[in-house]
């Protein structure tokens, strides 16, 4: 499967690593490892913390709530409490957290494509 190249973006001129560039806001969503990864596993519609955290392997309750509440405040994903007993809080991806899916398999696309070799290149043996 060939990839498509993503459409090209032109910003205004900014300064060399301006902390306001735009493109700078997308390396920062994927310089959070746990991002990319909870909106991947929201992609088919809303979860609960517990079944975010059995999907999503490795992760912290401490570190899963981190998130998922930074997530939140950028609008990624909506946080909705239900009045039961004992209370019930799912999570689902707004428009802008299921527009993010797009990099994300792009970039799944390209590690299938390339992070055989990459690993190779790295550590002197092919992956498991």
């Amino acid at each position: 499967m060939t990839a498509e190249p993503a459409e090209r973006v032109d910003y205004a001129p900014y300064g060399d690593y301006e902390s306001d560039c735009p493109a700078r806001m997308g390396v920062d969503l994927f310089g959070n490892s746990w991002l990319p990864v909870i909106v991947y596993m929201l992609r088919d519609g809303p979860l609960r913390h517990s079944d975010l955290r059995a999907a999503v392997g490795g992760i912290s309750q401490k570190m899963l709530t981190q998130t998922l509440r930074r997530m939140e405040q950028m609008t990624l994903v909506r946080r909705q409490r239900y009045a039961e007993a004992p209370p019930r809080v799912e999570y689902e991806l707004t428009e802008a957290g299921r527009d993010l899916l797009q990099p994300i398999y792009a970039l799944g696309a390209w590690v299938d494509r390339h992070g055989a070799a990459v690993t190779l290149a790295m550590y002197g043996e092919p992956p498991d």
